[in-house]
């Protein structure tokens, strides 16, 4: 079970929304190559990176914020945002980025998904961000028909490394993770699945290692480690038991 720091970045620096919306933004550190090394430092062992501009704009904007990320860490780190073609996931794997998380584009474009799989095996995940239960896209601001594992099914079999699902409804605001919608979620599919959203207390780690969680890849914690509702420590050691 892999507890993954999230960085997200606005404008060049370490935020967090609220609910999804770019104006609820709290900065948290101006610095997101020293904050990397932070959590690298503190015992992580992989990085979780956003670029919310690019998400919005379609396209990478703040790159040189994760090629300072990159130069300041060892351990692996997955990125999403802005990733809409095979030229920009190339770019970004031969930087150092282990895996991309491909979100807008699976649902606008799920051939350009299994491209990809098959190009850049095991290094391409799929972001699944729901806001009532539907899937959401462009970086949150439109919402689509399809349910989070209706889309999931459309990879079952293209070689995906990981599916990480966002419930936008929690994210940002420290309700809990939704354990119930991810977990059914996991269980409908084969491709591996990391819980995001709302992750609040070490109560939510220890729900993690619950036998029946235990499907799940990992979780994803932002604005709960930023602002020490959860100690680093004391939550990996609680998930390697």
């Amino acid at each position: 079970m892999i507890l993954f720091p999230a960085i997200d970045l606005k404008d060049g620096q370490c935020v967090r929304l609220k609910l999804g919306e770019m104006d609820q933004a709290t900065v948290f550190n101006d610095n997101p190559g020293a904050q990397a090394a932070k959590f690298e430092a503190q015992g992580f062992e992989w990085l979780h990176i956003v670029d919310l501009n690019g998400a919005f704009e379609g396209r990478p904007v703040n790159a040189a914020a994760v090629d300072d990320i990159l130069a300041n860490i060892s351990m692996p780190a997955q990125l999403g945002g802005g990733i809409r073609d095979l030229a920009t996931i190339e770019t970004w794997l031969g930087k150092g980025i282990r895996r991309v998380i491909l979100g807008t584009v699976a649902v606008r474009d799920p051939d350009l998904v299994r491209t990809a799989c098959k190009e850049f095996p095991g290094r391409i995940a799929v972001g699944i961000d729901a806001k009532g239960g539907r899937v959401a896209v462009e970086g949150w601001a439109e919402t689509s028909e399809l349910t989070a594992i209706e889309l999931a099914s459309r990879f079952e079999d293209a070689g995906v490394a990981a599916i990480i699902y966002t419930d936008i409804d929690r994210d940002g605001v420290l309700a809990g993770l939704n354990m119930g919608g991810t977990v059914a979620l996991a269980k409908s599919t084969s491709i591996p699945v990391i819980a995001s959203g709302g992750l609040a207390s070490i109560e939510d780690i220890k729900a993690l290692v619950k036998p029946e969680n235990a499907m799940l890849e990992g979780a994803i914690s932002g604005r709960a480690l930023y602002d020490g509702r959860i100690d680093p420590a004391e939550a990996l050691r609680v998930l390697r038991g």
